[in-house]
């Protein structure tokens, strides 16, 4: 659409401006730590850590994980009624192993301690799906 002046540029940069940003805004970036604790062949410790990204992440999306939302748009809810298949698909991602044993009078105790340092987490709501994506 032209404008009075002829200048049909701006009109097209601002409907291309409000079209980007609008496709941009609809996913949220968060992020989101593990850490899990064995000792002496017993979960001993369980954490996972999800916070909203305070500040825009950097990287590109990979290794999309797709659950089911039942409509919720809380990721900590979400990720609760998944959890087993959450912790499968980060164990995929690469965790930190630490392993330790003692051996102390005949006695053998041991420690593994598996982490996924903080990633940030690129997250899209639809209707029923959760789209959550790290960025690499």
């Amino acid at each position: 659409m032209r404008s009075r002046d002829g200048n049909r540029t701006f009109s097209l940069s601002l409907c291309s401006l409000i079209l980007f940003s609008s496709l941009t805004l609809k996913a949220d970036e968060y992020l989101i730590s593990y850490r899990y604790v064995v000792k002496d062949a017993i979960l001993f410790n369980e954490d996972l850590y999800i916070s909203r990204a305070m500040q825009k992440c950097k990287g590109t999306p990979s290794d999309t994980l797709i659950i089911n939302s039942d409509g919720f748009k809380n990721l900590k809810k979400i990720i609760q009624k998944n959890n087993t298949l959450f912790i499968d698909y980060i164990h995929k991602l690469g965790l930190d192993v630490k392993h330790e044993e003692r051996n102390t009078n005949l006695q053998n105790s041991s420690t593994t301690i598996l982490t996924l340092k903080t990633t940030c987490f690129k997250v899209d709501f639809n209707d029923n799906l959760a789209k959550i994506s790290p960025l690499k």
